[in-house]
This record gives structure tokens, sequence and C-alpha cells, in this order.
């Protein structure tokens, strides 16, 4: 067995002559098992957040949204979407016409997104299971209906069941705006909406989801699009698809995939989560001083060991390796113990959601969300015991070296 390996496991294990050592040392790894606990939960809600916004964003957005590099609108000979319809993996793809409009119910008006789309919406899309009042219907026969954002139900105050009062669309035409008529610049249609969504804010408060051909009537786009939306097959190599898309769709089109649709999002909730955890380790280091503490007393505590491994011949560097490798028992068992401890709260928090969000009803879920992803554990794990070496290698050199004079110590024995 190596000897300071021997050694450090039974200063580790075994009861000191001062019991205030005892009681540091606990205290240490207690603390690093706080922090490293601490850690995991922090980063594992993190997840759990960025996990539920995402799923909220893929109800609503596809895997991959083609438009114009330059300019608003395309003819359709422009792309060949059949062919793109045959890419191995492009298992939907949706045709939309979105453009800006105001919409008005009875007295109240408010300024939305119309967008118009076709048939495979719904099957690539999750929106039909985000409907909160209502159906989700495009069509009905030759009849076109409206799915409403919540914000924009609520502002307008549409009612669903009033069969009799409608929603007014304007939308302007491709023309030179008239001063002299302005109502002559907007086409204007009625459509009933027969159901009302909930995603997240930024859609509940934009969009108007209609078929595209109401759309198209509204912007006078006859055979245009603004965009395509493609969503994929499960388990398809989603690069290689885009890839293969990106070929036929030309250099004047440009291609976003989820991350791109929404790249500032992704970039804020990653930079908040990595912020977090460089505060907490920042906190976890100012705890791993109890470790230098633990490890000063200990020293001092086994001067007479000290001096008997000298006078036996033990180097320097063997004096080192029993406090380092003292001071890693400490951080490692913490690390170890506030790992199972987080992973614990977590499955807790994610099985029965015991911590509820404040303001409870206002939100789509009770409880905050927990993801357990296993990165985390190894970045947790090294990272607490990058911090533990350092505190234990810090007090190992220096008391050993400067504070305690072996020779001295072995003369006064």
């Amino acid at each position: 067995m190596n000897l300071p390996f021997f050694i450090a496991r039974r200063y580790f294990f075994s009861k000191k002559s001062q019991r205030v050592i005892n009681i540091i040392s606990w205290i240490s790894a207690i603390g690093v098992t706080i922090g490293t606990a601490a850690l995991i939960i922090v980063l594992s809600v993190f997840n759990g957040f960025e996990d539920l916004i995402l799923r909220l964003y893929n109800s609503f957005d596809p895997d991959l949204r083609i438009e114009l590099v330059t300019g608003k609108s395309f003819d359709t000979n422009k792309i060949n979407v059949e062919q793109l319809r045959k890419v191995a993996g492009v298992k939907y793809l949706t045709e939309v016409v979105e453009e800006s409009a105001l919409a008005k119910y009875r007295n109240k008006q408010y300024i939305v997104k119309l967008k118009g789309v076709s048939d495979d919406f719904e099957r690539m899309t999750g929106i039909d299971s985000m409907i909160v009042d209502g159906t989700f219907r495009l069509k009905k026969d030759e009849l076109d209906y409206a799915i409403v954002g919540t914000a924009i139900a609520y502002s307008l105050g549409i009612d669903i069941e009033n069969v009799f009062s409608q929603i007014e669309i304007y939308g302007p035409k491709n023309t030179t705006p008239s001063l002299m008529e302005p109502e002559g610049s907007f086409n204007k249609r009625y459509i009933s909406a027969s159901g009302v969504f909930a995603i997240q804010q930024e859609y509940d408060a934009k969009y108007i989801i209609t078929p595209i051909r109401f759309a198209r009537e509204i912007f006078g786009y006859e055979n245009k699009l603004t965009s395509l939306e493609i969503g994929f097959e499960k388990g398809v190599d989603e690069e290689d698809v885009t890839e293969k898309i990106a070929l036929l769709a030309g250099n004047d089109f440009k291609i976003k995939n989820r991350f791109q649709q929404h790249e500032l999002f992704y970039k804020i909730m990653r930079s908040e989560k990595w912020a977090v955890f460089l505060i907490l380790t920042f906190i976890l280091i100012i705890a791993m001083f109890n470790v230098i503490s633990s490890l000063t007393m200990l020293v001092i505590d086994k001067k007479k060991d000290i001096a008997i491994y000298r006078s036996m011949g033990g180097e320097t560097t063997f004096l080192r390796k029993v406090f380092l490798i003292e001071g890693m028992m400490i951080t490692v068992s913490g690390a170890l113990i506030g790992l199972l401890i987080g992973t614990v709260i977590c499955y807790v928090q994610q099985r029965f959601g015991l911590i509820k969000l404040g303001g409870s009803g206002s939100f789509v879920i009770d409880s905050y969300p927990v993801k357990i992803v296993v990165v985390d554990f190894v970045y947790v794990f090294f990272t607490v015991c990058l911090i533990g070496l350092f505190a234990a290698w810090y007090p190992a050199r220096r008391l050993i070296r400067e504070k305690i004079n072996l020779k001295v110590i072995a003369g006064e024995e």
C-alpha cells in the first residue's frame, strides 16, 4: 500500500488529540458537501428551465426555416418545393406567408403578426397541445378560422363562443398608399377564432395563425411565400439533411436551425447558467478556507509524528504528500456526498415538485423544473477537486517548509 496514503487515511479517520480539530475537519467536509450540492441543484434547475422553454419553442418553431437572404417574399417558382419534400429525412414542409396586420374586434384593435400556414403546420408542430380555449381548427369546408395568442385574445376581448362577432383583419396592399383614401390601401377580411393558444409571451402577444389562402388574400400574395418551414423525421442526421436542403435552396436563401432562430436567447441562457456556476464556485472557494484551517491545525497537532518521520529519514516531499492526500480526502468525500445529496434533491423535485413557483397558476408549470445532466456532474466534481487540490497543496507546502522547523522539533523531542 502507498505509505503516504495509508498515513493520510489513518489521520482522516482517527481522533485528533484536540477535539476542535475534529470539529474543523467535519466543518470542512460539510462546507464542501453543501457547496457541491448547491452547484448541482442550481445547474439542474437551469437545465430544467432551458428544457421547458425549448419545448415551448419547439411547439411552434420548425426544425429548419428557409428565408430569403435579402427581401421579404419570393415566388414559389424560385425554389423547388417538391424537391425539398423528397429529401430523405424531411417529414413535413409548411408554406408560410407572414406579415404584420391590424386586428380589430368590436371597438378594440391590436397590431399582430398574421401567419398563414399550409396543412403540414399542425402535424409538424405541437401547437394543438397548447390550445387553452376552444379547439385547433384552421379550416372547415370552405370556411377559414384563426388561432389566436392568449395575450391578443385578452387585449381584444375575443369570445370564441360568440359566432356572430368576427375579427377584422387589415393587411396592406402591394400598391402605393393613397393619402386621399387611406382605407383603400388596405385589404380587409373577416375571420372567426376557433381557439386560443398559450406558448409563451413572445408568441402569445404576437401571432394570429390562419390558413395560407386567407393570408395571401389579405396581403395580395397570389403565388408568393415569406418562408418555408421544415420538420425532420426522428433519428435523422440533421446536419446532413440541412446540407442537402441548402444545396437545393441555393445562395439566395438562408437556412436557420432551431438554435439560429433564437440564437440570442440560447446564448443568454447559457451565459446565465455559467455565470451562476462561477458565482457558486467562488462561494465554494471561500468555503475551502476551512480545509486550509483544518490542515493547518492537523500539522500542528501531528508535530511529534512529523519529527519521528523526519528522524526515520522521511523527506519533506513525503510529508507534503501525506497532508496533501489528507486534504484531498476531505474534498473528495465532501464532493461525493454533495453529489449524492444534490441528486436525491433533484430527483425528489423532479418526481414530486415539492418546491413551488411563486404566483402559482400564472405560469405553464407549478413547481421548479429540474433536469439532471450527467456532464454537469463531471464539471462540478472536477471543479471541486481542483479547488480542493489547491486548498490542500498550499498549506501542506507552506506549513511544512516555513512554519515548522523539523530539525528544531526533532531536537526538542
